[in-house]
């Protein structure tokens, strides 16, 4: 079994920690030979939505979609998921936490580990703020 995990940023009453908490939520990879297993009785585990089926059979993910996941673990074993690389230059965006939440601006590029420089209008000329990641969200 394997349960690709990431370290999310959770905040709650001025206090901020980090949890694992899954990548894909309310799935599971599971390893098995379905002609061999049983694998019906997997449907009857107390958690168990379904299992993503084509017809009757269980569909095996393609060559290598786990050893992928897997090579991006890090020591703890949650997974580096850069939640900007689909972010471009200019493209608008807003954020949500910190003393900045509320206000709008362009993204520009990355700043270092888990922080990002977002150019904000203030007192009528653009400003270069570096933000942390988890706090801009591409504008709605």
């Amino acid at each position: 079994m394997y349960l690709p995990c990431y370290r999310k940023r959770r905040s709650h009453a001025r206090r901020v920690d980090w949890t694992r908490a899954p990548v894909f939520p309310r799935y599971l990879f599971v390893r098995l030979d379905i002609e061999i297993t049983q694998w019906r009785s997997i449907l009857s585990t107390i958690g168990v939505s379904d299992i993503i089926r084509n017809d009757e059979r269980p569909v095996p993910l393609p060559e290598g979609v786990v050893e992928t996941l897997k090579a991006r673990e890090e020591r703890d074993g949650t997974l580096v998921v850069d939640l900007h690389d689909k972010l471009r230059k200019g493209e608008p965006v807003d954020i949500s936490l910190g003393s900045l939440a509320g206000q709008s601006g362009l993204f520009e590029c990355e700043d270092g580990k888990n922080r990002v420089i977002v150019l904000v209008d203030m007192l009528g000329r653009r400003v270069r703020l570096s933000v942390g990641a988890e706090a801009v969200a591409r504008a709605a």
